[in-house]
């Protein structure tokens, strides 16, 4: 009889398990937030009503009807008219694009600026870093308002230029302090890592290290921040038109809709003026924070749901 091979143990399958990414287990975790996924929600209703429907109600939101001032709510005025015979709703409306173009725009550009200097000073260190944190110190000390009011006088003669536009300038220039500083300690900690050693080690270009490597390994940090700063810009907006130094009076927004209150009879009797720019700040101020604090719990590796 021919003996019996021998056969050693059976090969056993190693199966390799697949990890999900950053951004995908952040994407689970964001939508099981159910108050951020509402609060995102909303902020994309309003988004759409204020950019879309001015292209369909083509109404002149300037033009002055007397003979409809101080309207109550009513089937040809669902929020009334103003003091100048303006509808109410559409001018909410017209104010929300006003209000909402300068966060968003005044977001883009401090959160641009603040990371290319965060990301440079903490890179480079040193008396680099010494002089542009310096520099970021005088920034953040410059008060907004006396800015934005010499910078109106100055190009008082400018008017495209003068109004909006002069918000969006003052807080690009002047609001990019606090992301630079965020993005610095960032990066200060994520360049002492092995692969930005060996990428240096290999005569690999500041500039690719900081735009390939860097860059996108704190994004998670000034994504979360910028929805910070939008809310702030908003409310910033809405506090300097409110006291007559932010967007003049003829263009609306929510700030300078709110102006209206200043006087008593339509703060405790017109309350259709007022409240629904109020309101509409407040929810999407609410809304951007939820945001905000779901995307910060998303990103955060120690949070399990």
């Amino acid at each position: 009889m021919k003996p019996e091979m021998e056969f050693g143990p059976e090969p056993v399958e190693i199966k390799q398990e697949k990890f999900d990414s950053t951004w995908v287990i952040a994407r689970k975790k964001f939508i099981k937030n159910k108050i951020a996924m509402v609060s995102l929600g909303f902020l994309i209703l309003i988004a759409a009503i204020s950019f879309l429907t001015p292209y369909i109600w083509t109404e002149d939101v300037t033009r002055i009807h007397t003979d409809q001032a101080n309207m109550e709510p009513s089937k040809e005025h669902y929020l009334g008219t103003d003091r100048n015979g303006r509808d109410v709703l559409l001018r909410t409306i017209h104010g929300g694009k006003v209000s909402l173009t300068i966060g968003i725009v005044s977001m883009f550009a401090v959160t641009i600026i603040g990371s290319i200097i965060g990301a440079l000073s903490g890179y480079f260190g040193g008396l680099v870093d010494n002089l542009i944190m310096r520099f970021t110190d005088f920034i953040l000390t410059i008060p907004f308002m006396v800015f934005i009011i010499v910078l109106n006088a100055i190009m008082l003669g400018y008017e495209r230029v003068t109004g909006m536009w002069s918000l969006i300038i003052v807080f690009s220039l002047l609001g990019w302090g606090s992301v630079a500083r965020i993005v610095r300690s960032k990066i200060l900690s994520e360049k002492e890592n092995e692969y930005i050693l060996a990428a240096q080690s290999i005569g690999t270009k500041p500039t690719k290290i900081i735009s390939r490597h860097l860059i996108p390994n704190v994004l998670t940090v000034i994504i979360v921040q910028a929805t910070l700063v939008l809310a702030i810009y908003i409310v910033a907006e809405a506090g300097l038109s409110f006291i007559g130094v932010g967007v003049p009076p003829d263009i609306p927004s929510w700030g300078n809709m709110l102006m209206e209150a200043r006087q008593t009879d339509v703060l405790k009797n017109k309350l259709w003026i007022w409240v629904p720019p109020a309101v509409c700040i407040t929810l999407t101020i609410l809304s951007i924070n939820f945001v905000g604090e779901g995307l910060k719990d998303a990103f955060d590796p120690k949070t399990t749901k």
